[in-house]
């Protein structure tokens, strides 16, 4: 089954979750009634929606695919998506619950969270980074997803909205700052995303410098090390301090500071060796994280 849903009504009633009590917004919290305790999709489906989900379950066995990336599924995961994505299930089974939040976008329209929930990178992850949450977390965000739903089966009036985005809005910086946790933890357990990801940027910039020369793409690197850009990004930010385009830079300029030195090459023609598009782009990066114009450089060190 393959499906596009700008109704939340009808995406519950095809799913089999209850219907909404709100045509924008919904929480589904589905128990097993089986001797197993397992819960499983009626359907192996795709489906693409309008709106943003925040869930989480177990899942113990199956498979969920985002765009054509497999996700590997752990115990107290939370998956993020957004409007627009499109997911795929195939044989999935749930432990005992699942749990999910839908929010239409016209929900949040003229709250403080609409804006706020942009900038949110993991909505934009692959599934294979979803977060992955330790016990006490996953007992902070349950307590959560409580408070919403037992304000949402509450008699609706006009303070409900806004106290459900409230507690939506807290829940999103629980997870915020989980991530960044598991940034770390999978930096002490892998030995990091910056090793990787500076071992891949230096293979791209020892290639013999020549006109031919791209600047190393962020998404190009993140393909290879099977993340997405945002969450590339955003890993190295939480390690390091500095995002992967700052690395690219930092990386860039000590190239740039050896041609310099080593040629005779015009600045225009260093930049366009490294791959800038614009040599007043080049110089003017060059100011501002050397300190001193590429000219100035070459002459003070000479």
């Amino acid at each position: 089954m393959k499906k596009y849903y700008a109704s939340i009504t009808e995406h519950n009633r095809d799913l089999g979750f209850p219907e909404p009590e709100h045509p924008l917004f919904s929480i589904v919290h589905v128990k097993s009634k089986k001797p197993d305790g397992l819960l499983s999709c009626k359907e192996d489906c795709t489906v693409t929606t309008e709106f943003y989900t925040i869930s989480i379950k177990k899942i113990i066995a199956g498979e969920i695919f985002y765009g054509r990336t497999k996700y590997d599924c752990q115990n107290g995961t939370m998956i993020f998506t957004s409007p627009g994505q499109e997911i795929s299930t195939k044989g999935v089974k749930v432990a005992s619950e699942g749990r999910a939040l839908i929010i239409h976008k016209d929900y949040m329209r003229g709250f403080s969270i609409q804006e706020q929930i942009k900038k949110y990178h993991f909505f934009n992850y692959a599934l294979h980074e979803a977060l992955h949450l330790s016990p006490s977390e996953e007992k902070q965000i349950k307590s959560l997803f409580d408070a919403i739903e037992r304000e949402y089966h509450n008699n609706q009036d006009e303070f409900t909205k806004e106290l459900i985005l409230d507690l939506i809005s807290a829940l999103l910086r629980y997870a915020n700052r989980y991530y960044h946790r598991q940034f770390l933890a999978r930096k002490e357990a892998k030995g990091g995303i910056q090793e990787r990801f500076k071992r891949e940027l230096a293979i791209r910039l020892n290639q013999e410098p020549s006109y031919d020369l791209n600047i190393p793409s962020i998404e190009d690197i993140a393909s290879t090390l099977n993340v997405t850009p945002r969450y590339l990004s955003d890993a190295l930010k939480a390690e390091t301090g500095k995002t992967a385009k700052e690395w690219i830079h930092i990386e860039l300029l000590e190239v740039a500071k050896d041609l310099l030195l080593s040629s005779d090459a015009t600045i225009s023609e260093v930049a366009y060796t490294l791959g800038f598009e614009y040599p007043n782009y080049f110089a003017r990066l060059f100011k501002k994280k050397v300190g001193v114009t590429p000219t100035q450089y070459r002459n003070q060190i000479h």
